[in-house]
């Protein structure tokens, strides 16, 4: 079962692998954590910094690759991400649509669209536990 769901969210990991590849260009460093690969540090803070607001994050997952701002970020929100990783697991390369339109759904509705978001309140919820 547990190849399965890696193959099943490989697309998606394998997003994250290329731009874990532009993280380790800006001098991020990459590990191995509980069947993840985390990249973060370097100036991958500063690349994330010139991004336009709505789209800045501290730490971000994509299947089974997530990449972090820094070490120390990485280890305060493992917990969360770990729930997307479960997330994609589940969804696959659907993850990407499903997420958008919850996104969707809730501006709509007049409510964050990040923070109102489905799949983030599960992550959170899972956090806050």
């Amino acid at each position: 079962m547990k190849a399965l769901r890696y193959a099943w969210a490989s697309p998606a990991t394998l997003v994250g692998l290329l731009l874990g590849l532009f993280a380790l260009a800006l001098g991020a460093r990459a590990r191995h954590v509980d069947g993840c690969i985390e990249f973060g540090g370097g100036a991958l803070r500063a690349a994330i910094a010139r991004l336009p607001g709505p789209c800045r994050f501290c730490a971000i997952t994509f299947g089974h690759a997530i990449l972090g701002v820094d070490a120390r970020t990485l280890d305060v929100v493992r917990a969360h991400e770990h729930v997307h990783v479960r997330q994609y697991e589940r969804c696959g390369a659907l993850f990407f649509p499903l997420y958008a339109g919850s996104s969707l759904v809730q501006f709509v509705r007049g409510r964050d669209p990040y923070r109102d978001n489905r799949f983030e309140r599960e992550a959170f919820a899972a956090e806050g536990a």
